[in-house]
């Protein structure tokens, strides 16, 4: 074993791919591939959307079962599953998140089409992660590829990583958890491809501001302080003081507001209008910048609203819907090497992206984690015309196999 540990990645990875467990393996997931349609076809027909993963948990839980693991949910709604129970090992842990930004109607939803592709929301983002980690438990299961291993191996298929579902699944691995006593690793499978290796985490904050005030006629209460004119004050605001801030290079930020909403009819004064703002940043006190710019924009806002009118007056409100930490793997971590080990012993060309997704909180941490694709090809994703194509799926399946091998023997 000591031998093994002082080798190149690229020495252990062509060293595994050539013992026969790993060898074959790799064969059963190029074997299995209409089995691994179906199993996908499966799952996205389950709804999943952020809140309420639950009927999906209960569905991958029986699954990781039937596949000769054991699988809990916790309290969060992760499914966490393991191949072999080795409580007194570290562990390496192979995620994917559970819900979907839209969910299905209708099974009818979900569906292939001519040309064999899948179609529907959620069929990339993440039906293609979670089929991976089915996949990887059911090729374990059929071949029993490990032998000797110096970490035991845990799926997760967690909750909360879309929107402001604020990756309250993975917070929950990474905080409350007993694994996280286990000097974990993540590899998050996140959505369809082989060609990027997500390291560095994109950070953001998200908030909901509000004006609120008596409301009235828009002819005989004129005059009273009006929240869509505050609102719409301090949007413009915000956006003028960040401009400085987003037009720099490096780090790269980034801060728009996503929604509006308020008022009844055009011939009334709102009680209330609301937006939803989006923060983004390499960096977390640049994220803190564009922060303070936007309290500061809300509270001269209601001033200036505030002043002009000569009735009653308008409150403000701002509500942090979500918070994502920027972090970054070092670029000597072996978790990285390996994968890059992999992918040159499979001919696969990646880059290095910054992204948000569940890796975010483990890199916050100092834990060693980074997010890659399931293979295959996906787009559309977070909309109803969302499409994942499985040729060469196969592909990104030996990856992650062959990663987490490399990870189960550090």
């Amino acid at each position: 074993m000591m031998a093994a540990n002082l080798a190149t990645p690229g020495a252990m990875v062509r060293n595994l791919a050539e013992s026969r467990g790993i060898r074959e393996a790799l064969q059963w997931f190029t074997r299995e591939k209409q089995w691994i349609n179906e199993i996908h076809l499966q799952l996205c027909r389950v709804p999943s959307p952020t809140f309420l993963e639950g009927e999906r948990a209960v569905w991958i839980a029986g699954q990781f079962r039937s596949f000769g693991c054991e699988a809990q949910i916790d309290r969060a709604g992760n499914v966490t599953a393991t191949p072999q129970a080795r409580p007194e090992l570290d562990c390496v842990i192979a995620t994917a998140h559970l819900d979907t930004v839209l969910a299905p109607r209708s099974k009818d939803d979900i569906f292939l089409d001519r040309e064999g592709k899948f179609r529907g929301p959620g069929v990339s983002d993440n039906g293609a992660g979670l089929t991976a980690l089915l996949a990887l438990a059911a090729a374990v299961k059929a071949v029993s590829p490990f032998g000797e291993q110096d970490r035991e191996l845990v799926f997760a298929a967690n909750v909360g990583e879309e929107g402001e579902g604020n990756l309250s699944g993975m917070r929950h691995l990474c905080k409350n958890s007993p694994l996280i006593r286990r000097s974990p690793a993540f590899l998050v499978l996140d959505g369809a491809g082989t060609d990027h290796i997500t390291t560095n985490a994109l950070g953001s904050r998200r908030f909901e501001i509000s004006f609120t005030g008596p409301g009235g006629h828009s002819w005989s209460d004129f005059g009273i302080a009006n929240p869509v004119h505050a609102l719409s004050r301090a949007i413009t605001l915000f956006a003028d003081a960040t401009v400085p801030l987003l037009r720099a290079a490096v780090p790269r930020s980034t801060a728009s507001v996503s929604t509006m909403e308020g008022g009844t009819s055009v011939n009334s004064i709102a009680t209330v209008a609301r937006a939803k703002v989006d923060i983004r940043s390499e960096d977390n006190p640049r994220i803190e910048e564009a922060v303070q710019l936007l309290y500061s924009a809300v509270e001269k806002a209601q001033e200036v609203e505030n002043q002009r009118a000569t009735g009653a007056k308008v409150t403000s409100k701002i509500k942090e819907l979500g918070s994502r930490p920027a972090a970054r793997l070092p670029e000597n971590a072996a978790i990285l090497s390996y994968v890059r080990a992999v992918d040159a012993h499979l001919g696969i060309r990646s880059r290095i992206e910054c992204s948000s997704t569940d890796a975010n909180i483990p890199l916050s941490m100092g834990i060693p984690a980074l997010s890659i694709g399931a293979g295959g090809q996906g787009g559309g994703a977070h909309t109803p015309e969302e499409w994942f194509n499985p040729e060469g799926r196969d592909l990104g399946l030996k990856r992650v196999f062959l990663t987490l091998a490399l990870l189960l023997r550090l």
